[in-house]
């Protein structure tokens, strides 16, 4: 190249108006592996045609290579033919005089000097006509973990993008990261870059968050990089990239070389506006003389802060607290005090028929931005709360005792709730609300939970908890007299003990027409027990048919022996196989507590209609396996499970037992039989056929050609001391072949040469059918007796190593065929063309004929 701009300029130095000037990209050229590249070549100053010609070579050490070219298809080395034909390497026409070398997927051997050269065109030889540029391709070595983000953030919280980057350093590389976002069907969003010069470019609509500490950069240990955006709001949410680039610095501009682009993960923010809760209890009836107690709770997220006011009938303040803690009262009457982070109660001293009315509370979230400034995100308001005042209270006494006590967990149980003392309710109506409370041993009580409740209407509601229960009638509530409630669990269970409560609640009418609810009676906690009673279930397994033969039926029945179980139990069976005592057992099938029948290991599709499991009684299951075979033999056994379920619950297990064992032991009569392969060749070329023969052999009694029959494989272990084997080919006893699917050209075929003689044939042998092969043989002999089909043990052969050779000469023979048919063909056509020359342009002239004139003498002139 340096020599190039020389001529250049010498030509110039000395006038010269046409000199040629080749010129490529200028280099060296640093690039990676994988990625593609091009080369930039043009030529100015020229003669001729106005469309150039041009050729590519590379050089490493000594030894030059032939490319491409734009004007000659022969002119590419034969070593790079199969690139140039799959478009691995091109040449581009940008322009008659500008052309550009293409490769699509670097290596690491392209390193080398490429040269960029034009046949001359002009009349006189003047300036360059080639050019060179030095080409380094290095291992690609990036690589791009992103580590995924918390992927709900709350509003106000914080965003960690981290993103881990590893590659080789390699001197003239530079790396950036880009951090971008895509939200919605929106395109990327570039937030910020750092690098490949060591600075950060921040996007356009993120710069003030930026300057304002909103966006920090944390660079970490030089692997692990984060971007973190606090202070998260609702337009932050999306899907976040990192981009991680690889540059090099070529005649002063910055060019890219490498890109990888990982998904960091989705973020979604949750807006406070949502997560934000404000509630007042429910509405209340006071005594004149009494003080009001209203707490507003507030459900929010810890990273804002709350401001709190008090509001009667929407208009009137009674009390603000401000976000930063300063508290305002409208009244001496009335206080405010913060319970907790989320608990705000107000307290109206000694109210008045004035203070009845409509009580909330308005709550406004702050957040805090890391400038220091404080915006709101949200504001809520809570339901308001009738708050009434009336001149005296009803006075009564509750009661609660148990009518009918429950020994043990599955009894029925009876509370009853009575009100007493009930003079001074007048026209007032009572409700009940019953009440359960969970007390573990040795532990503080639990939280309450709603039974079930009776409003001033007589309307039954039901607990979350005991809503199924209660709507299958598991549960009653009956009122009995006008102050008397019964509670009735006609089935309990383990977790229905604890304590229970019952609260009669008192309206009375109101001047509006409705009923106000203005008094409530909770009464001591009675603490409810059962006895311990573990469940027992013992399962018998006993042989009702036995197996004397391959082929007879096999029958066994199950049992189980109960003891301590609710009534309405549920049973499950489990039918479990075990070669010998002590091996590892086997499921066979099964039938759950709803009497659904599923197959578990049984693995032989051909034999799924000989199996059946069935319930016979309310205890007791029947296992039955019909023509078994030799395989067969082993100890079968019973798992049984009981199981009790709820309405609306699932399945709950209560006791297991497993069964003794019964033993399929009937003596195999049958032969017994050996396998043995031999193959024709063991070292081929490729292309040629490799036959391999299985021999079964039968020692003992040999069974008659049409009472045996015999199922074969063939497999291939392709490395030697590998367990790693591939099925190639199989035949069922019925003559059916399977061959596996192969990638490469070779194909097989499977033949019958005897009774007992079978054949695998490789056709058109490749490199990829060398290794070790063997056959399995499944031999099936017909009982002479019944007539049924049974199946013995497989056999295995050895292994035998088939070996592939190299085929120098057939591989060299056709590109050499190929070579001297062109050479050839190139001599005749130039002996030809030069024929026609000689005989079309170089023609024989006629002499001009010289004058017979006389000259005159001298002496006469």
């Amino acid at each position: 190249m340096g020599k190039t701009r020389a001529l250049i300029l010498l030509c110039a130095a000395v006038g010269l108006c046409d000199c040629r000037s080749v010129m490529v990209s200028g280099g060296p050229l640093l690039r990676v592996e994988g990625q593609p590249l091009s080369i930039h070549c043009d030529v100015s100053e020229y003669q001729g045609p106005r469309e150039q010609d041009f050729e590519w070579t590379i050089t490493r050490g000594t030894e030059t290579i032939n490319v491409i070219s734009t004007f000659d298809d022969r002119f590419t080395d034969h070593s790079l033919l199969d690139r140039i034909w799959s478009n691995d390497i091109s040449v581009s026409r940008l322009a008659d005089n500008a052309v550009e070398l293409r490769i699509q997927e670097a290596r690491v051997s392209d390193s080398a000097i490429y040269r960029c050269s034009t046949p001359s065109t002009d009349s006189v030889i003047s300036g360059n006509y080639e050019a060179d540029v030095q080409l380094q391709v290095v291992p690609s070595s990036l690589i791009v973990a992103p580590d995924v983000p918390n992927p709900v953030v709350h509003e106000g919280g914080s965003i960690r993008l981290q993103c881990n980057v590893s590659r080789n350093f390699i001197e003239g590389i530079y790396l950036s990261l880009t951090w971008s976002a895509k939200r919605g069907s929106s395109l990327l969003e570039d937030l910020l870059t750092f690098g490949p010069d060591f600075g950060v470019t921040v996007g356009d609509d993120y710069m003030l968050r930026y300057t304002d500490g909103g966006m920090r950069l944390e660079m970490g240990n030089g692997v692990s990089h984060s971007l973190i955006l606090s202070g998260a709001t609702p337009a932050d949410q999306g899907m976040y990239v990192c981009t991680a680039k690889l540059w090099t610095r070529e005649q002063g501009n910055w060019n890219r070389i490498q890109e990888k682009t990982m998904e960091i993960g989705e973020v979604t923010v949750t807006p406070t506006a949502n997560s934000l809760i404000v509630q007042v209890q429910d509405n209340t009836t006071l005594s004149t003389g009494e003080t009001l107690l209203l707490t507003c709770s507030v459900s929010a997220e810890d990273s804002v802060e709350l401001e709190v006011m008090w509001l009667m009938n929407a208009t009137l303040v009674l009390a603000h607290l401000s976000h930063d803690g300063v508290l305002t009262n409208t009244s001496d009457a009335v206080d405010m005090r913060r319970l907790g982070k989320w608990d705000f109660q107000i307290k109206v001293h000694e109210v008045e028929m004035s203070d009845a009315g409509l009580y909330a509370c308005k709550v406004s979230a702050w957040v805090q931005r890391d400038g220091g400034h404080w915006y709101r995100v949200a504001e809520k308001i809570s339901d308001p709360i009738h708050v009434h005042v009336i001149k005296q209270n009803p006075d009564y006494t509750v009661v609660l005792s148990s009518s009918l006590n429950a020994k043990f967990s599955g009894d029925p149980m009876e509370l009853e709730c009575k009100a007493t003392n009930t003079s001074n309710l007048l026209s007032g109506r009572l409700g009940v609300l019953w009440l359960y409370r969970d007390v573990p041993p040795g532990a503080v009580p639990g939280s309450t939970h709603t039974i079930v409740s009776l409003d001033e209407n007589g309307i039954l509601v039901p607990g979350n908890t005991y809503k199924s229960r209660v709507e299958a009638g598991f549960i009653t509530l009956t009122r009995m007299e006008p102050y008397t409630f019964k509670l009735r669990l006609f089935r309990t269970t383990d977790a229905d003990a604890g304590e229970y409560m019952c609260a009669i609640m008192a309206w009375v009418p109101s001047r509006h027409g409705n009923w106000k609810k203005v008094a409530k009676y909770v009464t001591p906690a009675l603490e409810v027990s059962f006895a311990n009673k573990l469940p027992v279930l013992g399962v018998v397994a006993q042989g009702l048919r036995e197996a004397t033969a391959a082929g007879s039926t096999f029958e066994m029945s199950c049992q189980v022996n109960i003891q301590n179980l609710p009534p309405g139990t549920a049973f499950s069976i489990l039918i479990l196989y075990e070669v010998a005592i002590g091996s590892p057992s086997r499921k066979l099938a099964s039938l759950g507590p709803e009497m659904v029948l599923q197959l578990e290991d049984w693995v032989e599709p051909g034999r799924k209609d000989s199996l059946m499991l069935v319930k016979t009684g309310k205890r007791e299951f029947q296992f039955r396996i019909q023509a078994v075979q030799v395989t067969d033999r082993g100890f079968y056994s019973c798992e049984m499970k009981a199981w009790t379920k709820q309405p609306g619950e699932d399945w709950i297990e209560m006791a297991k037992g497993v069964s003794n064992k019964v033993q399929i032991a009937f003596a195999h009569k049958g032969p017994t039989f050996d396998l043995s392969i031999s193959p024709d060749l063991t070292s081929v070329f490729p292309w040629e056929t490799v036959k391999m023969e299985c021999d079964v052999s039968v020692t003992g009694t040999s069974p008659t050609a049409d009472d045996v029959a015999y199922e074969m494989k063939w497999f291939l272990n392709r490395l030697r001391g590998s367990n790693s084997t591939s099925l190639q080919a199989s035949m069922d006893r019925w003559g059916i072949v399977r061959k596996a699917p192969r990638n490469d050209s070779s194909d097989c075929s499977l033949e019958r040469l005897g009774p007992r003689r079978f054949a695998f044939n490789i056709h058109s042998t490749q490199d990829s059918d060398a290794g070790g092969y063997f056959c399995i043989a499944t031999p099936w002999f017909r009982s002479t007796t019944s007539g049924v089909w049974s199946k013995a043990p497989e056999v295995t052969s050895q292994r035998v190593f088939l070996n592939v050779k190299f085929a120098l000469w057939d591989s060299l023979k056709l590109p050499l065929l190929y070579g001297i048919c062109a050479s050839v063909t190139v001599g005749i056509a130039s002996l030809v063309l030069g024929l026609v020359c000689a005989h079309c342009c170089c023609k024989t002239t006629t002499p001009t004929p010289r004058a017979h004139n006389k000259l005159m003498e001298l002496e006469i002139d």
